[in-house]
């Protein structure tokens, strides 16, 4: 689905990322993980279009979409969500959804002279739909609330519902644990798992949460100081040397050696 090669973007003299090259596969729940500074969300920002890169190449299935801007990324059916939820705090939750999908007809001010009918049934149909979403999301209680009143955990769970009102074909989700409770972080989890299962949505996920990672991702990425290094399953990622001190510390890498012996 998506590929980078030798990505860099540069700072500065400073490398935010420094020659990344990746993968992420269709039909994937791909973690990305790593040592705050490696990059991670820089990189996000390079493959999403909302930093240009310094040099390097990002393809979409075969479509090189270098430098995109995020409009026609979106169009294309890439997404990303950010570890501070972004929402419309007055409007209630179905208007957030309701206001997501692009050309409605009601955007167009002739439209509202004279395409009133056409405008009706478009927001019947966006209305139903975005009814839907909530529903699988199991938040379909919180329709009417505005959206500024919901937790942290649930505006996430509104940012994944965003990706669901249009065709959305890969979806970068930055931090979806970031302040949220164990137990919505669990329906966070189940949603993005029957999305990938039962509606083919590729993922590539930023977490620091370890059980979140191993719980939703195959395989998982690690950068550190901009570059990638290595890549595998999580145990893979766990029984890695370099990444076991670049990333989980020497501390921890004593102490999982210690239980070995055990």
């Amino acid at each position: 689905m998506i590929r980078v090669d030798q990505l860099h973007k540069h700072f500065g003299g400073f490398r935010a990322v420094d020659g990344a090259t990746l993968e992420i596969a269709n039909g994937s729940i791909t973690g990305l993980i790593g040592p705050n500074g490696a990059g991670k969300t820089t990189l996000f920002n390079v493959i999403a279009g909302r930093l240009p890169p310094t040099s390097g190449r990002v393809t979409m299935a075969g479509e090189d979409i270098t430098g995109l801007p995020p409009h026609a990324l979106f169009h294309k059916g890439l997404l990303r969500t950010f570890q501070i939820a972004h929402e419309f705090s007055s409007l209630t939750v179905r208007e957030n959804l309701m206001m997501v999908p692009g050309a409605q007809s009601g955007e167009a001010l002739w439209n509202t002279w004279f395409g009133r009918r056409r405008i009706a049934e478009e927001e019947r149909a966006l209305r139903a739909k975005a009814d839907e979403v909530l529903e699988f999301l199991t938040i379909d209680h919180l329709r009417d609330e505005r959206a500024g009143n919901l937790s942290g955990g649930q505006k996430k769970l509104l940012e994944l519902g965003r990706t669901m009102m249009v065709d959305a074909k890969i979806v970068f989700l930055d931090e979806v644990g970031a302040g949220v409770n164990r137990t919505l972080l669990n329906t966070i989890a189940d949603a993005i798992v029957r999305l990938n299962q039962e509606r083919g949505y590729t993922f590539c996920v930023i977490e620091h949460d370890m059980d979140f990672i191993g719980r939703i991702c195959d395989p998982v990425i690690v950068m550190a100081e901009g570059k990638v290094l290595a890549e595998g399953t999580l145990a893979e990622i766990k029984a890695n040397e370099h990444v076991i001190e670049a990333y989980l510390g020497t501390g921890l890498k004593n102490k999982t050696k210690a239980e070995a012996g055990a």
